[in-house]
């Protein structure tokens, strides 16, 4: 047995070597939408292995090679590393090597303590009445639903790519083994010829496009699709931003006139690239960008860029940009190296979600009031930086904040405001305190107090630049806490799992970080009192 699949590993390692370029546009449907061949290998292994690309032997496969060699030669993947467990525990509880975070599915399958584990969490979940688990059982049914996919894809059952007459929405077909073109496809594949699988992949191509061709999406939105996947616009933004934000701040002494011009470039160049990768998904997906979490994040950071890019033609003072832009990185980054816990694919739109006019005016204002927030967030850094480092912050930036909050907090009352009309017209009611409702409006209480404490003159800039930084937590709740920690209420489709850790460290960092400043503002008003007479004697 063991020599046998040392073949079928040979095998693969060959057949790698093809070019699986011609099969990237072909369109498959899936997730309730046409999508590139590209797109979709790139998002079940994703969904699998938890990654774009695998090791196998010494190097890494991309998805195209793995799920096109799942497909075309499924037989030489059933001992193949593709299925990621990252829970210790579980490893633990099932006897697995606790150092691997990829192991095959024969080797799952075949493990008795797994597959007791597997069988107790769906006990489980049948006695659970809402069907939702935790714990372990959740770990465990994560790891199952991997196991479920990669066996639809080892029976081919997740390559639909033939067009169904039948209608738009009716579901496509996947191709029949005996099929002359898929063979020829499949042959050329195991026998690593390729100058025979690119001319089965266009005979392929041709013939699947002329069964239901009305049915079949655009070339033009297939290749748009395709190259949007392979340019990642939105890693290029974190880059630039992180660059603009670096050279703004070592210029920030010396060189300030360069630096700044240097740093509206990088700044601008990111934010072009996001509003390319904007476009994109706009006319993909057909709807505004923002009806998931990774949407929303990149989006928040899209609009704190976008309001210091104004600002900055305004009051010229590189602050703005400074902020902003390291603000930028931080969701950027975390949008594009946690994929399980943010999903980047593009899904059709749930229901209740299904009016432009409502996801375009409600859901985008209360975003854009995140990103108010954030931008006002980098400039309260800035500022209590310069407190704890001794240095005393020009009056200017503490009016940086204040504006910036003020329209943070116009933004948010007008979204939440929508959101209640909404509210009555999907559901009947303005107002229900459902979890995401009640934190929206706690967040604004607490920004409306910072306000008006600064205005009644209760504390001044500093005591704004402490609030900017702890009202923003009110924010993380009711953003990523209540969709991904709490999970319950009428908003489902924003829930999600993962990203715990990260945000109580964002949180417990944010505590320390303004309890230093508070620290170093009280130590330095105390060194700069006047000194009584006696004092003043000796």
């Amino acid at each position: 047995m063991r020599a046998v699949f040392l073949l079928l590993f040979i095998m693969v390692s060959t057949a790698f070597a093809l070019d699986t370029t011609p099969l990237e546009t072909l369109p498959v449907q899936e997730g309730g939408r046409k999508k590139p061949y590209r797109v979709f290998a790139d998002e079940s292994l994703l969904s699998m292995a938890g990654r774009s690309s695998v090791p196998i032997g010494d190097e890494k496969r991309s998805a195209m090679e793995v799920i096109t060699g799942l497909w075309l030669e499924p037989e030489a993947w059933i001992s193949q590393p593709l299925i990621l467990i990252n829970n210790l525990q579980l490893k633990e509880a099932a006897g697995l090597d606790a150092s691997r975070k990829l192991f095959s599915h024969e080797e799952l399958v075949q493990n008795p303590q797994f597959v007791a584990l597997l069988q107790k969490t769906q006990a489980a979940k049948r006695a659970v009445k809402d069907g939702k688990l935790t714990g372990m059982d959740k770990q465990v049914e994560e790891v199952g639903m991997r196991l479920a996919e990669f066996e639809q894809l080892f029976r081919g059952d997740l390559f639909r790519v033939v067009a169904n007459p039948d209608g738009e929405g009716a579901p496509w077909f996947t191709v029949r083994p005996d099929d002359p073109t898929f063979v020829a496809l499949s042959t050329a594949w195991k026998e690593n010829d390729e100058a025979a699988f690119a001319k089965a992949a266009a005979e392929f191509r041709d013939a699947l496009a002329r069964q239901a061709p009305e049915m079949q999406p655009p070339a033009w939105k297939l290749d748009l699709e395709n190259s949007y996947q392979q340019a990642h616009p939105f890693r290029w933004a974190w880059i630039l931003y992180l660059l603009g934000g670096i050279t703004l701040a070592v210029t920030s002494l010396r060189g300030r006139k360069v630096g700044y011009v240097l740093g509206w470039i990088f700044a601008g160049a990111g934010f072009l690239c996001q509003l390319a990768g904007f476009v994109c998904r706009v006319i993909i997906a057909g709807r505004p960008p923002v009806s998931n979490m990774y949407e929303s994040v990149i989006w928040v950071a899209f609009g704190a860029v976008f309001f210091a890019l104004i600002f900055e033609a305004i009051y010229r003072s590189r602050f703005f940009l400074l902020g902003a832009t390291f603000a930028a990185v931080i969701p950027l980054i975390l949008a594009d190296t946690q994929p399980l816990a943010l999903d980047s694919s593009i899904q059709p739109l749930v229901p209740v979600l299904q009016s432009n006019f409502w996801l375009a005016t409600h859901v985008l204002i209360i975003t854009l009031s995140y990103a108010a927030f954030l931008l006002a967030l980098g400039v309260a850094h800035i500022v209590l930086g310069k407190v704890i480092l001794g240095r005393k912050p020009a009056a200017a930036l503490y009016n940086y904040i204040y504006r910036t909050l003020q329209v943070g907090v116009l933004l948010l009352a007008i979204g939440t405001i929508l959101g209640a009309v909404w509210a009555n017209y999907s559901w009947g009611r303005f107002w229900d305190w459902d979890p995401k409702e009640t934190w929206a409006l706690v967040a604004l209480l607490v920004y409306l107090f910072i306000l008006h404490g600064r205005i009644a003159g209760a504390w001044a800039g500093f005591g704004l630049a402490i609030g900017a930084v702890l009202a923003f937590q009110t924010i993380i709740m009711a953003w990523y806490g209540v969709n991904f920690v709490l999970g319950v209420g009428l908003h489902s489709y924003g829930f999600g799992s993962g990203g715990f850790g990260y945000a109580i460290t964002f949180v417990v960092v944010e505590l320390l970080f303004t309890a230093a400043a508070i620290v170093r503002h009280l130590a330095g008003k105390k060194s700069a009192a006047p000194k009584s007479a006696a004092q003043a004697v000796s």
